[in-house]
């Protein structure tokens, strides 16, 4: 790998993705963004000459074939994939607009992996993919008062990003899962509390809290999965906290 990453995102128009973005860049390494209007994205990031937008859709797998090459023909350093879709109330219950949003999201980056592999296209990108809490199947990870939350009220996306998180696993590309708690807007300057699980053994340790802001998250992944590249991290399921 060379000092200089090119990173491609996907979902970086807003929240976490957009968070880790502007602190990647800031480092000084490459980004390739997919954007479905790519003038979301020129408009936060004017003149940014290590960022190339590329507009399309997340499902569309030769779109996202565009964003996984480096200029030197190689596949790109990593991928941050954040994609979700717009809240829908249905009833008492939370569905999305795209219920399997970040399932056929996971497919379709996992497709145009393949894809340039069988084309010559050499590399091994290390995935980023943000969850969230309610996923594990060792037991809660989350406060007991916010179990009507991710019990009931977020069963649809959480099947999706289940199913996400399986696609993931099972394609032995090297990984991470990150689950943040809650996501609210805004910037804290509390410290964030981190805990880990094996996705086969269950939880090596927890850190179980109500929130972290959208900015947090987004910063921590890109300090500690892109710019530092710690490894304790790689084919684990980490949760976010404040």
């Amino acid at each position: 790998m060379s000092d200089i990453q090119t990173i491609a995102f996907f979902g970086a128009s807003t929240g976490v993705g957009l968070a880790a973005l502007k602190h990647t860049l800031l480092s000084g390494d490459r980004g390739i963004a997919l954007c479905r209007e790519s003038s979301k994205l020129s408009a936060i990031f004017p003149d940014e000459p290590n960022l190339t937008i590329v507009e399309g859709n997340a499902h569309d797998v030769e779109a996202v074939s565009r964003c996984l090459q480096r200029e030197d023909g190689h596949l790109v350093d990593a991928v941050i994939t954040t994609i979700g879709a717009k809240p829908v109330m249905n009833g008492i219950s939370l569905t999305l607009d795209d219920p399997q949003v970040c399932q056929k999201g996971m497919k379709t980056l996992i497709e145009a992996l393949n894809r340039l592999r069988s084309n010559g296209v050499s590399g091994s990108p290390y995935i980023v993919a943000c969850s969230g809490l309610g996923m594990s199947r060792f037991g809660r990870n989350y406060p007991l008062a916010l179990l009507p939350l991710y019990g009931y009220l977020l069963n649809v996306p959480t099947a999706d990003k289940r199913a996400m998180e399986d696609l993931l696993v099972a394609s032995k590309e090297t990984f991470t899962i990150v689950r943040p708690s809650v996501l609210v807007d805004g910037v804290t300057t509390k410290r964030v509390r981190v805990g880990l699980e094996d996705p086969e053994t269950g939880p090596i340790y927890k850190a179980i809290g109500y929130t972290i802001s959208r900015e947090d998250s987004g910063r921590w992944i890109a300090q500690n999965l892109v710019l530092r590249r710690d490894t304790v991290f790689y084919n684990k399921v980490v949760s976010i906290t404040n």
